[in-house]
């Protein structure tokens, strides 16, 4: 039986579509490729918070309620383990944590049970502090049941960016975002 080139991309296509819908680091690799950095909303577009109050269980890190952070920039990520969008913009988030920690508040904030998310970041080397809620979240701070969505915070209490799906948080830009709300 002689396989002609039409067969053989089909194929690889239908592969290619198979690994996209059903293997999870194919996605995460497609899908890091693709992101964009976030951009700030424009004034007249920002909420503000007008309630802080939001208690959180650490995972991995000590409790804490949003109202201590009040005055800080502070980067909200609804996530979880399973989904791909999110771990696409894992790598990316971490090396902000990593660029920042000392100066920004981060809560990565998800519903997966502790053991799920230690094992998650043990097998690739994250150490972000993760949360489950206790309360529920400010309105401002719930505006989209999709996941991966990332608020920025700045000392203001104004939400600068609300970003939903995967982004490039490791960028020159985004950098110039938390450059320029730290400096404020």
């Amino acid at each position: 039986m002689k396989i002609n080139r039409s067969t053989i991309s089909n194929i690889i296509f239908l592969v290619l579509i198979a690994l996209l819908l059903f293997h999870t680091p194919t996605k995460s690799f497609i899908l890091r490729l693709i992101a964009f950095s976030p951009s700030l909303e424009e004034v007249e577009n920002r909420a503000v918070l007008s309630d802080y109050n939001m208690a959180l269980k650490g995972l991995n890190t000590k409790d804490i309620n949003l109202s201590e952070l009040k005055g800080k920039v502070v980067l909200v990520n609804y996530w979880a383990t399973w989904c791909p969008p999110c771990i696409a913009e894992m790598p990316m988030l971490q090396n902000l944590y990593n660029t920042y920690k000392d100066d920004v508040a981060f809560l990565f904030i998800t519903t997966d049970k502790k053991e799920t998310v230690n094992q998650f970041f043990s097998d690739n080397n994250y150490n972000l502090p993760t949360y489950n809620m206790m309360s529920n979240p400010p309105v401002e701070l719930n505006t989209t049941n999709s996941i991966p969505v990332t608020y920025v915070i700045d000392k203001r209490g104004n939400i600068v960016i609300e970003k939903v799906g995967a982004a490039d948080w490791d960028s020159k830009k985004s950098k110039k975002i938390f450059n320029q709300l730290l400096a404020e």
